[in-house]
């Protein structure tokens, strides 16, 4: 139904009663000038997709409405590498995703996920935050594609499996690992003479059910709201990847907004960001008695002999040679020397 713009200003002008009468009228005119879609592939109840639609709410409230960002979780909108091609696109306007998988696309992107790279928490961010961060946007943004200043948490990967605890580097021998459809975690697990098998993450839970692969990795978080406790026997802490999730936008649906309403964006984006780290912090806490009361059987193995097989199998050399002189100094910059 269409409203005259006479019908809106006599409406404006008349009392309150016939105020409220107009009152879904004027709200029909004040539709969306800005409508995007933000695909991600985890779980609705993953603290990400909590901030998202906390996100969206406050764009949509600051820009009076102008800008929808509409949020469409558990790949609803397809597997990771068939979003990142909409994204490319312009068929999605915003999409998360690891930097691991982005390498396909962006070589150097993977370098924040290097095996046994970094210690804990306060190194990530320090390195993310500051010269890593910056050096990646700045590859990430040779592909069409714009990253947000603040990277998002996935956390920490731990190894999970059907059939036995990952207790040394050993372990991993013929282990039918699945991966991510990722050259650095395949190249890193066939390191540890395992049998990596890449998989989209919408078809994990299946993969392992089924036995085609005997486990996985994945930071707690997504252990928990994946639910692959129900298909899988031991967790094994071994922290070997630290992974995260870039905001990504495609380029022409970033420049097409006004300079006021992409700051607005950009701004709620960011400090999203900033509570999903404090979020998955808080979760991962709580994660490992939850996840042991519903069956898994933990156990922390040392990452240094693992990091030690890593060198002498060549894996830390072969990759310095893939990023380049510059980019591997920003790494060892970050977390000391690797190779």
């Amino acid at each position: 139904m269409s409203v005259s713009r006479r019908a809106l200003l006599k409406a404006t002008a008349a009392t309150a009663v016939s105020g409220a009468v107009f009152a879904p009228f004027i709200a029909r005119a004040q539709q969306a000038e800005f409508t995007y879609k933000y695909a991600n592939n985890l779980p609705d109840t993953h603290p990400m997709n909590i901030r998202a639609r906390e996100m969206a709410a406050a764009i949509k409230q600051e820009t009076g409405g102008k800008f929808d960002l509409q949020v469409f979780p558990s790949s609803q909108l397809g597997s990771d590498t068939d979003v990142l091609s909409q994204l490319r696109s312009g068929g999605v306007e915003f999409f998360t995703l690891s930097p691991l998988i982005l390498s396909t696309l962006v070589p150097n992107a993977s370098l924040s996920g290097i095996g046994f790279a970094f210690p804990d928490y306060a190194t990530v961010w320090k390195a993310m935050d500051g010269p890593l961060g910056e050096y990646v946007r700045g590859q990430i943004g040779k592909f069409g594609l714009v990253a947000m200043d603040k990277i998002w948490d996935n956390g920490f990967r731990q190894t999970t499996s059907s059939t036995k605890p990952i207790e040394t580097a050993k372990d991993l021998e013929g282990f039918k690992i699945r991966v991510p459809v990722s050259p650095l975690w395949t190249s890193m697990y066939k390191a540890f003479g395992s049998a990596p098998a890449s998989i989209n993450f919408a078809e994990v839970y299946s993969a392992l059910q089924t036995k085609i692969v005997d486990g996985q990795e994945n930071p707690l978080a997504i252990i928990s709201t994946a639910k692959l406790y129900e298909v899988q026997k031991y967790c094994s802490l071994t922290n070997h990847m630290w992974d995260g999730f870039w905001f990504l936008a495609n380029r022409r649906a970033w420049q097409a907004l006004p300079d006021n309403i992409r700051t607005i964006v950009a701004k709620h984006i960011n400090a999203a960001a900033e509570k999903e780290r404090a979020d998955v912090a808080k979760l991962n806490a709580g994660l490992q008695d939850d996840l042991a009361a519903k069956g898994l059987a933990f156990n922390k193995p040392d990452p240094a002999p693992f990091r030690e097989k890593l060198r002498a199998a060549g894996f830390y050399t072969e990759w310095k040679n893939k990023y380049g002189e510059e980019a591997w100094g920003i790494l060892e910059g970050a977390v000391g020397k690797l190779s």
